[in-house]
């Protein structure tokens, strides 16, 4: 039966095998995290793999388990992301062929790093779904093997493998973090987990818009969403896997779900207080730790992935400094008479707000000698620095109005 392919027997074997390929991602012990929650917290750094994430140790323990003939055949997979370069990584270091078949819609940065691998890509769709459709049509035409991105339990068992690390290296961790897409590195990592310390508490984190697993265990079984909306794009699922839902049900002892803007602080977090990048499906562990009601525990976070790329990246830390009152923007009223704009100026140096954009609105009034609009955009140090600087301005008579911003660069 395939339900009796996780066994410790399978994850010893996978285990060997996805050291041959794998990064050291040793746990990394956060006292900033630590400090904030009460727990002793530690993070695996998936994110330092060669491929920037944890999928190849899945690709490659699947290999593993091919007859010659059908490795002789190729691999063939669906993927916008992880899955694709862990896939086209895992075949080239095994000397197969490898296909990965993405949406038309793939970042290019991502088709040319897949082909850099060695694999052949194929463009096909505007959507994941349209791309496994494909996929599954030309292996079926070509005989390749399938590999899925995680309902696959030899997948999985790979995945898995991760736990083992944690394990041996923090045998009396209480609590590991998992993120969940459609269930693949969950169910390896808890499946294992709870074999060698049925002690330990797994718990997975999903985003909030993109919840299936959360919902599919509430309903007993595997359901789907009509549609997804996060920014967490790794694991912005529709519907888990069916095969490896019954390992989540029998060993993930709860499922938290995280808000996107928790996804920014915790991006932020990570940079200014570990100097690590990690994907917004990676933060999902991060972000979860605020919501463990726990003390005193040892904690490990899986922070699965890093493979941002840098106009995301820009677009999170704005979003982040402007969610954290380090970059506001105000509105504020003065006469169109030579020297206003000087003594506003004085005002914010005085109070050490930093100007990083000016908008003079000269046609708010008809009136214009009684009344201009000044819009600035402020850096400051955070809450109690920005409240500093606008009750300054209202003192000096200004009216200050904090205007509500998507961006620096936009209202």
């Amino acid at each position: 039966m395939e339900n009796e392919k996780m066994t410790l027997e399978r994850f010893e074997e996978a285990t060997e095998e996805v050291a041959k390929v794998t990064q050291e991602t040793k746990l990394v012990f956060s006292e900033y995290y630590s400090d904030l929650t009460g727990n002793k917290v530690y993070f695996k750094p998936e994110n330092m793999q060669y491929t920037g994430a944890y999928k190849v140790r899945g690709a490659y323990y699947k290999i593993s388990t091919l007859s010659e003939e059908e490795k002789q055949h190729g691999l063939i997979t669906a993927s916008a992301g992880n899955h694709a370069q862990g896939v086209a990584y895992a075949a080239k270091l095994a000397g197969i062929k490898a296909v990965i078949v993405m949406p038309t819609t793939t970042p290019l940065i991502k088709v040319n790093r897949t082909r850099s691998y060695g694999a052949e890509v194929v463009l096909y769709g505007n959507v994941f779904d349209e791309a496994c459709e494909h996929a599954y049509k030309l292996a079926e035409e070509h005989g390749y093997t399938f590999v899925h991105p995680f309902d696959d339990l030899d997948v999985a068992t790979g995945q898995g493998t991760i736990a083992m690390e944690i394990i041996k290296e923090l045998p009396t961790v209480d609590y590991i973090l998992v993120p969940i897409g459609g269930g693949g590195l969950c169910a390896g990592v808890s499946t294992l987990a709870k074999l060698l310390n049925p002690k330990i508490r797994i718990i997975g984190v999903e985003p909030a818009g993109a919840n299936c697993m959360q919902e599919s265990l509430n309903a007993g079984h595997v359901t789907g969403l009509p549609d997804v909306s996060t920014i967490a794009d790794g694991t912005a699922v529709k519907r888990p896997g069916e095969k490896v839902f019954p390992y989540i049900q029998a060993n993930v002892d709860e499922i938290i779900t995280v808000e996107d803007t928790e996804l920014i602080v915790a991006f932020l977090d990570m940079v200014e207080n570990h100097k690590m990048v990690v994907e917004n499906s990676g933060l999902l562990t991060v972000a979860a730790l605020k919501h463990l009601d726990v003390k005193k525990k040892k904690i490990v976070s899986i922070l699965s992935g890093g493979n941002m790329d840098v106009i995301t990246m820009s677009s999170v830390v704005q979003h982040g400094l402007i969610q954290r009152d380090r970059i506001f923007t105000v509105s504020v009223l003065l006469p169109d008479k030579p020297g206003e704009l000087a003594k506003v100026s004085a005002l914010l140096a005085e109070e050490r707000g930093n100007v990083i954009k000016l908008e003079h609105n000269q046609f708010i009034s008809i009136n214009r000698n009684a009344a201009v609009e000044l819009r600035i955009t402020l850096e400051a140090e955070g809450t109690e620095h920005k409240n500093r600087i606008v009750q300054a301005l209202n003192e000096a008579g200004y009216r200050p109005k904090v205007v509500k911003s998507k961006g620096i660069y936009s209202d």
